[in-house]
């Protein structure tokens, strides 16, 4: 089965989505068949990825469970996926978080509900599609099918605006990915391939890499996002569903990570120590940038978007410090992120859903009448935060490490967003959760066991992080430990770079 297993994966979440688009009946019965038909598809899917991570051995050095067929043999091109210990984390964490938003969604998708599942496994498939890509024309074919299903599900089932708010999402990052088209056909024209592992041990000229990585970066930039890219951020993750929210925050963002980790700081090494004091300013100015202006906010899910933005900038700053130690805590900070944010944004939606308002001003006394969910967002709140425990902490102490070998100035404003996220993270769950009763919060039920069941899991798998980091750490790190041998970051000169930049 072990040849199969991965195009299952990818490609079994499509076939539910054309299954469902065929599917006939009345309007109620197949709405809902839908759900149940996209459940269990996901379902399916997760167990065959925990299958894949079984039979996965991180002691050897490639992409494992690889599959190749011509497609275009005449320039170089064909449709070659694998996973290696970076791509299988990021495989798991889609599958794992798309059954659950598909549950999250029962009772708050209440209109074209068949066409909304069939939107939820199409960004499946193409999300699983991009992270397993050895070939950049298909790592590229799959990246923008993302925008498809993702631009949908804000502009469909979105707020009030929804439009604005997915044309922004579309154009910013169809345009950012023009740029990474510019530079697959450079890399093409000189290479004659566009096979990743092939691309890997070109030679390519310092001059070339710098326009090549650049390139990448503005498109990746976008989707990351990297300030100043952000703008469709707030009101994109604001207006969507807030089942779509989870995926566009949990797993979307972090294909933009993906992308520049694996076609930027991998492939473009001496380009990234080049690249790296900006970056690094960038990521930085966009961990304190959005800190504050999420304390600013008086919408819950607007606070939580800002604090995802934020989270991203200390992510950048893993990335470009070029370190072992900062790159696992870049990728382990993407792990824990995608499945605080998710628990963020759903608890938010338990609360609006309820009071049919998001305004904080509305809010208090929540946890008198909802004692379960002020548990369980406490906990994820302290994730957010990054108290030691849980995922987050992890991520960000060895991206601090990684800092902390390039400048300590970077590591301690970097390291600000753990202070700056306690104060906006506790300030907003002290106005919802405490104090008088405000409104039709004394109308409030707790948690429903749908709800629960959703939670919960992503409560285990936060301190699981935590408590056994090593589960996840053993799978990527020999590859970065790898990567990372025979190009050794001039830390010194980075951090002169950087102070210099930080200084105009």
């Amino acid at each position: 089965m072990a040849p199969y297993l991965l195009p299952l994966i990818t490609f079994l979440p499509l076939l539910g989505a054309l299954g469902l688009l065929l599917a006939r009946g009345s309007a109620d019965a197949v709405q809902a068949s839908s759900r149940w038909v996209a459940l269990w598809t996901s379902l399916v899917v997760f167990a065959l990825s925990v299958m894949m991570w079984l039979g996965f051995d991180p002691h050897l050095a490639g992409a494992q469970f690889e599959v190749q067929h011509a497609w275009m043999p005449a320039f170089g091109v064909s449709y070659h996926a694998g996973v290696d210990g970076i791509s299988l984390v990021f495989v798991l964490l889609t599958t794992f978080l798309t059954p659950l938003s598909i549950a999250a969604s029962w009772t708050l998708i209440t209109t074209r509900v068949r066409d909304y599942m069939i939107a939820v496994l199409l960004l499946e498939t193409t999300l699983i599609g991009l992270f397993s890509a050895l070939d950049l024309v298909v790592f590229y074919i799959f990246y923008e099918a993302t925008l498809i299903p993702g631009s949908l599900m804000i502009g469909i089932w979105g707020g009030p605006r929804r439009i604005w708010a997915s044309l922004q999402f579309f154009l910013f990052t169809f345009g950012g990915s023009l740029f990474m088209l510019l530079a697959l056909i450079a890399m093409w024209t000189a290479a004659g391939t566009t096979d990743i592992p092939a691309l890997m041990q070109v030679n390519v000229p310092p001059a070339m890499q710098n326009w090549l990585l650049l390139g990448f970066l503005i498109a990746f930039g976008v989707k990351l996002p990297l300030f100043p890219l952000h703008a469709w951020l707030p009101d994109a993750y604001t207006e969507a569903p807030a089942p779509a929210t989870a995926l566009l925050s949990g797993v979307l963002s972090k294909a933009g990570a993906y992308g520049m980790l694996r076609l930027g700081v991998l492939m473009f090494p001496e380009a990234a120590h080049r690249f790296a004091p900006y970056v690094l300013v960038l990521g930085v100015v966009a961990v304190i940038y959005a800190a504050i202006i999420a304390l600013a906010q008086t919408d819950m899910k607007r606070t939580i978007a800002y604090s995802s933005f934020s989270h991203m900038g200390l992510i950048a700053v893993g990335l470009f410090s070029l370190d072992p130690a900062g790159l696992d805590g870049a990728i382990f900070q993407m792990l824990s992120h995608g499945v605080v944010i998710v628990a963020l944004f759903l608890c938010i939606a338990a609360i609006a859903w309820r009071t049919e308002t998001r305004t904080i001003d509305e809010m208090g006394g929540v946890a008198a009448r909802m004692p379960k969910l002020a548990a369980l967002g406490m906990l994820f709140i302290m994730a957010n935060v990054g108290l030691p425990g849980t995922g987050a902490f992890v991520g960000e102490w060895l991206v601090m490490i990684g800092a902390l070998h390039v400048s300590f100035w970077v590591a301690l404003f970097a390291g600000s967003a753990m202070i700056l996220g306690a104060v906006y993270t506790l300030v907003l769950y002290r106005r919802v959760m405490f104090g008088a009763v405000k409104g039709t919060a004394a109308l409030l039920r707790d948690l429903t066991g749908v709800e629960l069941a959703v939670l919960v899991p992503l409560a285990i798998v936060t301190l699981w992080m935590g408590i056994h980091p090593d589960t996840f750490l053993r799978l990527f790190d020999p590859v970065i430990t790898s990567a990372l041998g025979g190009h050794a970051a001039n830390t010194a000169s980075v951090a002169h770079q950087a102070v210099q930049v930080a200084a105009r």
